[in-house]
């Protein structure tokens, strides 16, 4: 965000959303729960058009964050290459013991479950702006534009995994992703969150049956 005020309006707007719905948000809505002087809200997005851009910007922001701090945890740095994360690699890409396939399953589960976890405010407002990106061409255009943005990462990572099609296993695996978080989150799962281990598991057979490798 450009400054600490934007960033508290695109977080109030969020939990907003989160909480109320769409229709919970209001540019008043926002200054009264950001504490901000009335009309604040309307000076930096004056349309609710570009309010709900700021949201979905700021989404977009905090997620990219979210899975730099995965990829840390997993020590999953190898993607730029053998032997370029703290630690030894070796000439096949294996880093701590892992091959580049598994550290990308464990980056998969451990974002996932930070999505459904301390993350799952940011996902419910997610998914309340991309249905409404069905019905304002402008908001679409934004979603679809961070989406990609999201896809040329994973496709990046599936290329050092050894993917001979990055970009179309990219897709494959966003979509079991926005599958696993909507079940999750909103679907008939919701009363359940799985584990990071069964995540891990999960996203490891996708993984073989993608790539064409046989399930160890």
């Amino acid at each position: 965000m450009s400054s600490p005020r934007a960033a508290l309006i695109a977080d109030t707007a969020i939990a907003l959303i989160a909480e109320r719905g769409l229709r919970g948000l209001t540019h008043r809505a926002v200054d009264e729960t950001a504490d901000l002087p009335p009309g604040t809200t309307s000076n930096h997005a004056r349309t609710r058009a570009a309010l709900l851009a700021t949201a979905l910007d700021r989404i977009a922001e905090l997620e990219a964050a979210t899975l730099l701090t995965a990829e840390s945890t997993a020590g999953s740095g190898a993607v730029a290459g053998p032997g370029t994360v703290d630690g030894p690699g070796t000439a096949d890409g294996r880093v701590g013991g892992s091959s580049p396939r598994e550290l990308l399953a464990e980056l998969l589960a451990l974002g996932v479950h930070q999505a459904l976890t301390v993350g799952r405010p940011l996902t419910l407002a997610r998914f309340e702006l991309a249905l409404e990106a069905t019905r304002r061409p402008e908001l679409r255009a934004t979603y679809d534009r961070l989406g990609a943005r999201f896809t040329t990462q994973l496709a990046q990572l599936l290329a050092f995994a050894g993917s001979p099609d990055p970009h179309r296993h990219a897709l494959s695996l966003v979509r079991w992703c926005e599958g696993v978080l909507f079940h999750a989150v909103a679907g008939a799962g919701q009363a359940r969150t799985p584990e990071p281990a069964e995540l891990r598991a999960e996203a490891g057979r996708y993984l073989d049956a993608l790539l064409r490798a046989p399930t160890a």
